[in-house]
């Protein structure tokens, strides 16, 4: 599948609630569904609408995780004439793609709370009791 391709023009456009799209390292974004589930606030993502948001995404120091969210958001890149090649981030945009399966294991299930909870009532009846 060819990757489509935008113009900065059209980016520009799309600046608005309805639909929110923006570039970061010369990959177009359509973040119109996170918009309220930012945990910044929509505000963030309206500033930064129709816009390069590449030093704003890097300023923020967004996690690993959130990097792997954007590939969920992943519509296509600026065509070549439009591109800035003088990015200086060492930023690595292709990510494995995100899976949709909840996360399983020890630490993420209940699991964990439980066995601690059950550690630290027996070290308060021991200490206490």
């Amino acid at each position: 599948m060819e990757t489509k391709k935008f113009t900065r023009k059209e980016i520009a456009e799309r600046d608005t609630k309805a639909e929110t799209v923006f570039v970061i390292a010369n990959k177009v974004y359509d973040v119109t569904k996170f918009v309220d589930d930012h945990p910044g606030g929509h505000e963030i993502l309206m500033n930064v609408a129709g816009k390069d948001a590449s030093e704003q995404f890097e300023d923020a120091g967004h996690s690993l995780d959130a990097k792997e969210l954007m590939n969920k958001y992943y519509i296509g890149e600026l065509v070549d004439q439009d591109k800035r090649h003088n990015i200086d981030r060492n930023v690595n945009w292709n990510l494995p793609p995100v899976s949709e399966e909840p996360a399983s294991g020890f630490l993420t299930s209940w699991k964990f709370p439980a066995a601690l909870g059950l550690l630290l009532t027996l070290l308060y009846t021991y200490l206490f009791g």
